[in-house]
């Protein structure tokens, strides 16, 4: 489980984030939804152990973020907005690249598997000619080499067509019920979110957020 109790963070004077606590059960997708500026990016950033926190305790599995960060790092999956891949090399290539960097040992076989698992079938193309729902499910696949507990995703759909978009949120519910992956999901598409997620979390005090998930049912956490 991954637990945050009162984290707070802030640059120079300016709070970014206030108190926020919540947890996240095994098997879980939880939405992180809010305005811009709300800072859902700097609390992924915090949780991928790429930023600090001013205040606050975050566990995951009973491991300590603040003393245990090497361990909680082989645990967690982390996709970023932009798109993190060699664009000259082909999908082999980069899966392979990513696996010789990961903490687990993956065949070029189960490194395939993965990438057909997500409808990415162009193994041998160059990424440069792949289109950007291809190279965003490359980026999801690359994530998931070293089958992180928790997955991290900054709006990894954004720009891309429906049915890309489809196929991802399918694969990761997939990966949550099969595998009790923990994932964490923003985006501002506000039907993705209501579809892939069980609950969602809401930064900030828009209205507009709060309106339209009340009329989904799901679970608002907000914080």
């Amino acid at each position: 489980m991954l637990n945050v109790e009162t984290l707070s963070k802030s640059y120079r004077d300016i709070n970014i984030l206030n108190q926020l606590s919540f947890h996240v059960e095994p098997g879980e997708i939880i939405g992180l939804v809010g305005e811009n500026g709300a800072g859902k990016s700097t609390l992924l950033q915090i949780l991928a152990t790429i930023a600090k926190p001013s205040n606050g305790t975050v566990t995951l599995n009973d491991l300590s973020y603040a003393k245990q960060y090497k361990e909680i790092r082989k645990w967690i999956g982390f996709v970023p907005q932009d798109v993190a891949i060699w664009e000259e090399l082909t999908v082999e290539e980069n899966m392979l690249f990513f696996e010789k960097l990961s903490w687990s040992n993956r065949t070029k076989d189960e490194l395939k598997k993965l990438c057909i698992d997500m409808n990415l079938s162009k193994w041998t193309e160059p990424v440069k000619t792949l289109s950007g729902g291809m190279k965003r499910k490359l980026n999801l696949a690359i994530s998931l080499i070293h089958q992180p507990k928790l997955l991290l995703l900054d709006e990894p759909t954004v720009g891309i067509d429906l049915k890309s978009r489809k196929e991802i949120g399918a694969y990761l519910k997939k990966q949550a019920k099969e595998h009790k992956v923990m994932v964490i999901y923003t985006s501002h598409d506000m039907d993705e979110i209501q579809d892939i997620c069980h609950r969602v979390i809401c930064i900030g005090n828009d209205p507009f957020y709060h309106n339209m998930l009340q009329k989904s049912g799901k679970e608002i956490i907000s914080i």
